[in-house]
């Protein structure tokens, strides 16, 4: 599995042939965006920034639109859905967070979640988490000492950071590495995982992956 970041909430993760894109960047939006084509896309939010299927569909490539809450499976990929609240973009609306396994790689994608305290029914569905995708920026979302907080309790091996920057507090990121006790930690261009790579971490680590745009 091989995850790039692509700025905001925007992700690309490949495994094999099978391409997936997190939270697309529009059109629309005013944030700087990439292209490829993707076999699945995951929409949490209804917000330019979020979703932008139209980049993620390219030559042969035609994702299956993953938008809202409910249990998913294509492509050799099983998901579910859980709704909560954002005010992202100055209103409240309804963020989808998605648990999202893949090759037994359990994924917690939290999207532009607001509120510090995870619904119930999430904490009940997980098992476990080995990479945490979580918005750190303020604004709409959660910032960076909420964000520390439920990326403790739920004991992730691997936390990747997201929704800061350009689109958040600028030192919003120097903020969650203090919290997280992971100060100085620079970017990498992506990041590479095997199942056996996770059985040796002991978890909470903190990976912070560079825009690729």
């Amino acid at each position: 599995m091989v995850i790039s970041y692509h700025g905001a909430e925007f992700f690309k993760i490949s495994l094999g042939d099978v391409v997936i894109a997190l939270n697309p960047i529009s059109r629309e939006s005013k944030l700087k965006t990439s292209r490829f084509g993707a076999d699945l896309c995951f929409v949490s939010l209804d917000h330019p920034d979020c979703n932008g299927a139209d980049l993620v569909t390219l030559g042969e490539k035609r994702p299956i639109i993953i938008s809202g809450p409910g249990e998913y499976e294509a492509k050799g990929v099983w998901a579910r859905g859980f709704p909560s609240e954002s005010s992202y973009g100055g209103e409240k609306r309804i963020n989808t967070i998605y648990l999202i396994n893949l090759d037994n790689i359990h994924l917690c994608f939290l999207g532009a979640l607001k509120s510090p305290v995870l619904p119930r029914e999430v904490e009940e569905a997980i098992e476990r988490v080995d990479v945490l995708f979580v918005p750190i920026g303020s604004e709409g979302v959660l910032g960076p000492a909420d964000a520390e907080k439920i990326s403790v309790g739920l004991e992730p091996r691997i936390i990747i950071p997201m929704h800061y920057g350009e689109i958040g507090v600028l030192n919003a990121l120097r903020q969650f590495l203090k919290e997280g006790g992971a100060e100085g930690e620079k970017p990498i261009d992506k990041l590479t995982l095997k199942r056996r790579d996770l059985e040796g971490r002991d978890g909470g680590d903190i990976v912070v992956l560079a825009h690729n745009t």
